[in-house]
């Protein structure tokens, strides 16, 4: 396929200039004619732009969707709502996908069969609905199902990025406050008094102030090669499945965490479930979605036990993962047939417990560290005072 740029007239006799992927300079005025346009002139600009990779943000899928539903639900034909969409892209990678989805509808293929062409492109969540929707014909409902499923997780993620401001401020104040009482406050108090006079905190930091002062450089080396490390060991399989499964342990943190999970699986499996999937599909697309190695690993269990027969309530109960409430939930809706229903009702209920974790969570991260830069300074006016009286001392018996 070749990239062409083009001038063209409209209806109304306006002049247009663009430009458009098409097999032959035939393909492009029948592109362009069913839009309306006719080509005046046009230059082939050789082959067309490489497949160009980008991830949608979660926003970005929101307002996607949102749009889709909005132009479908009102009688646009979808090959029509991809146009207007990639129209209205501004990031160019993203209209070059948005651009690239639109042609291949347009030439007859499934919308779902394009997006798994691109994986990563879309989360597999969306391409499972999209693809639900087709073989339904319900596909303006699977679009208003995404438009609410990504507006809410848009709003959590904003939620703790606005959570997150002030003890990201409160951090790098600490740090701030610290490298300026070591290398400019300090060192005027060291004089005051002789060094086998100090007390054993006065000498400690002492030391550290000159280390920070003449080998600041070792510190911005180890601090490197911890952070590098904890991103190694993150990355490690062992050890991440260790660290994952800690955050699900700890005192107060972990019951926070997991109402957080809860909250996600809760309403990836209300949404995929409603649109018809299978249920072990179902549980494995939920689960993808989380960040935690040791969720997914006990989640092999709970689909080999659902493939053996076991209910999905016994089987995720055995995981230790969700509350007793949640497994009750599934178990009433299992026992009643209505697991759809109750699981959308149930999401519901968890995303606003997902949102108070959140909260919860960022809250108890403020009193710690002002807790922390409490210590700091007390430990350093413990050290700067008896340097402070010494010199006072020596002053009055020089006197």
């Amino acid at each position: 396929m070749n990239k062409f740029s083009y001038v063209a007239t409209d209806v109304s006799g306006r002049t247009v200039r663009g430009t458009e992927n098409a097999e032959d300079y035939k393909d492009l005025q029948a592109k362009l004619k069913a839009r309306n346009l006719f080509v005046t002139s046009y230059k082939d600009m050789g082959a067309g732009v490489a497949d160009v990779k980008y991830k949608f943000k979660v926003h970005e899928i929101s307002f996607i969707s949102r749009q889709l539903a909005s132009m479908t639900g009102a009688g646009l034909s979808l090959v029509r709502a991809l146009y207007i969409l990639q129209e209205q892209q501004e990031n160019k990678k993203a209209k070059a996908v948005m651009l690239d989805i639109y042609e291949e509808v347009q030439k007859g293929r499934a919308f779902s069969d394009v997006l798994k062409t691109k994986p990563g492109v879309f989360p597999d969540m969306f391409v499972s609905l999209v693809a639900a929707g087709e073989a339904s014909g319900t596909l303006d409902v699977m679009f208003n199902r995404l438009s609410e499923h990504y507006a809410n997780s848009n709003k959590t993620m904003n939620k703790l990025k606005s959570a997150l401001v002030y003890p990201i401020i409160l951090g790098v104040l600490l740090i701030a406050v610290m490298i300026l009482l070591f290398t400019k406050v300090l060192p005027s108090f060291i004089e005051m008094m002789p060094e086998e006079d100090m007390s054993p905190i006065s000498k400690a930091l002492v030391a550290v102030s000159n280390s920070m002062i003449n080998y600041w450089y070792v510190y911005i080396i180890v601090i490197g090669a911890i952070v590098a490390g904890c991103i190694l060991l993150n990355r490690t399989p062992v050890t991440k499945l260790k660290i994952d499964e800690w955050k699900l342990k700890l005192p107060k943190v972990g019951k926070l965490v997991s109402t957080m999970y809860t909250g996600s699986f809760a309403r990836n499996m209300a949404n995929l479930y409603g649109a018809g999937l299978q249920m072990v599909e179902c549980i494995e697309k939920s689960v993808a979605v989380i960040n935690n190695m040791y969720v997914h690993e006990r989640f092999k269990d709970v689909i080999n036990d659902i493939k053996l027969g076991e209910t999905m309530s016994k089987a995720i109960e055995k995981t230790g993962i969700f509350e007793g409430m949640f497994t009750s939930i599934i178990y009433v809706g299992e026992e009643s047939g209505t697991l759809d229903t109750i699981l959308e009702k149930s999401a519901d209920y968890y995303d606003e417990e997902a949102d108070t974790a959140v909260t919860k969570l960022v809250s108890m991260i403020e009193p710690l560290m002002i807790i922390i830069l409490g210590i700091v300074i007390g430990f350093f006016l413990a050290g700067v005072f008896p340097m402070l009286y010494g010199g006072m001392t020596n002053v009055d018996q020089q006197g």
